[in-house]
C-alpha cells in the first residue's frame, strides 16, 4: 500500500502523455525530420521544469516525502555517454517510443508495444551483463 501513490502519479503522467500525444509515432516521426516544434516544446518544457526544480530543491533545501535530505550528485562526464545516447536515440527513433511512453502506450491497449517493452528487459538485462566491460 504505500507504493499506491507511485502507481496513482505514474496513472496520472500515463494520461499526460497521452493527451499531450507524445506517444504518437507521428509525432515523434515529425521531429526527427525536424517538420514540427510539438515534441521540441514538450521536452524543453521538461528541461525548464527540471532545471527550476532543482534551483527550487537546492535554494529552500527542500525535503522528500520521507523527510530525507534531497543530495545532487553532480555527474562527471564519460565516453560512453556519447555513443550511448546515439544507440537511445536511434531505438527511439526505430520504434517511436522511449521508455516512459513505452508503458504508457501498452497501458493503452497497444499490444505490439510488448515486443519493444520486452527488448527494453532484455537489454537492459544485456547491460548488465556486460557492464564491467564497458566505459564508465
Amino acid at each position: 500500500m504505500k507504493y499506491l501513490k507511485f502507481f496513482i502519479i505514474g496513472m496520472y503522467f500515463g494520461v499526460v502523455l497521452t493527451k499531450a500525444e507524445v506517444l504518437s509515432w507521428y509525432r515523434i516521426h515529425e521531429m526527427f525530420l525536424f517538420q514540427s516544434i510539438h515534441m521540441f516544446g514538450i521536452i524543453g518544457l521538461a528541461v525548464v521544469t527540471g532545471a527550476l526544480s532543482i534551483f527550487i530543491i537546492k535554494r529552500w533545501n527542500i525535503k522528500a516525502l520521507g523527510g530525507e535530505d534531497i543530495n545532487i550528485v553532480k555527474k562527471d562526464y564519460h565516453k560512453g555517454l556519447l555513443p550511448g545516447g546515439i544507440i537511445f536515440g536511434l531505438g527511439w527513433a526505430l520504434t517511436g517510443s522511449c521508455p516512459g511512453p513505452m508503458f504508457a502506450l501498452l497501458g493503452n491497449g497497444y499490444s505490439v508495444v510488448l515486443v519493444i517493452v520486452l527488448s527494453a528487459i532484455a537489454g537492459t538485462f544485456v547491460y548488465g551483463l556486460v557492464r564491467n566491460t564497458l566505459p564508465h
